[in-house]
């Protein structure tokens, strides 16, 4: 199992310290990436949640320069909120100044009031299709190619890309999904699934509709990714935590590795450098040698 750290660039406290913290313990303990969350401009309902939030791809930029060979991921990006094209230039950019580390974390997203908020209100019931021809402008402008491109909401032919993202048009794409549709979409376009907030008992039945996708479409099946909140010692939360005991937290990744699922990106709730080093090393050090 690959171990990721979801860094603390949302909530209440979040700010640089924390965010450099955290991605030092990442380095320090040996996790593979380190991911940003994404919202631009959220209701007031969710502003608990998510109305402090340092933008995710300008803050993977500047971590870049703070950090030495972790990769940099994005938890999603609500990718029908942007330009398609702006995206592939913003994410080759950061490949290219961290040399080669990114991973590109792609969604649909899911609150239609953040979509008027940003103006694409209409976007929202076309958002699959805005994301799939999202990650096709992607993979063309990032592999070099200067052929025209043809689709439903983008068109140029007369075009320059440079510079090109370190990892070329293999750039990595990890997308997440719910529903069957997007769960398809997994298997025929992307290199991992990535779940979050699912415990290992609803992660199961989504494996076999991205299994049969890549069938379908002659691709290997993708990696097996999830997002997972974690508090040692605590009580459940009215979404999926791992919580408990470090035997009851270690028990929960063995399930999901029971699955096929070889990656954990972990959220710990602390957002200051001290609680967020704490929450870091216990993990480390009283989950890992259970598991």
């Amino acid at each position: 199992m690959d171990y990721g750290l979801v860094l603390p660039n949302l909530g209440a406290g979040a700010g640089p310290e924390g965010l450099l913290a955290a991605v030092e313990a990442a380095e320090e303990h040996g996790f593979t990436d380190a991911w940003t969350t994404d919202h631009v401009l959220i209701d007031r309902d969710n502003q608990s949640d998510y109305g402090r939030l340092f933008e995710a791809i300008t803050t993977l930029a500047w971590l870049a320069g703070h950090s030495r060979a972790i990769r940099l991921g994005t938890s999603v990006i609500v990718v029908p909120m942007r330009t398609a094209v702006v995206l592939a230039k913003e994410l080759a950019t950061v490949d290219a100044l961290s040399g080669g580390r990114l991973i590109a974390g792609f969604g649909v997203g899911w609150n239609t009031k953040e979509f008027g908020n940003v103006g694409v209100s209409d976007r929202f019931h076309q958002r699959g299709a805005y994301l799939d021809e999202t990650i096709a402008v992607c993979r063309h402008l990032w592999s070099g190619s200067s052929e025209p491109f043809r689709g439903r909401f983008h068109e140029f032919d007369d075009f320059a890309f440079e510079p090109l993202p370190v990892q070329g048009g293999d750039l990595p794409i990890w997308l997440g999904a719910r529903d069957e549709r997007a769960l398809r979409r997994v298997g025929r376009v992307a290199d991992a699934y990535h779940a979050s907030a699912t415990n290992p008992a609803v992660y199961a039945p989504r494996i076999p509709i991205i299994r049969a996708a890549a069938d379908a479409a002659g691709r290997p099946m993708p990696r097996l990714s999830a997002r997972v909140r974690v508090e040692l010692d605590a009580s459940g939360e009215s979404f999926y935590t791992m919580h408990g005991s470090a035997a009851e937290v270690a028990g929960e990744i063995r399930a999901f590795a029971e699955l096929g699922v070889d990656h954990l990106a972990l959220a710990f709730p602390p957002r200051d450098p001290d609680g967020i080093r704490r929450a870091v090393d216990r993990f480390t050090t009283e989950v890992l040698p259970l598991v």
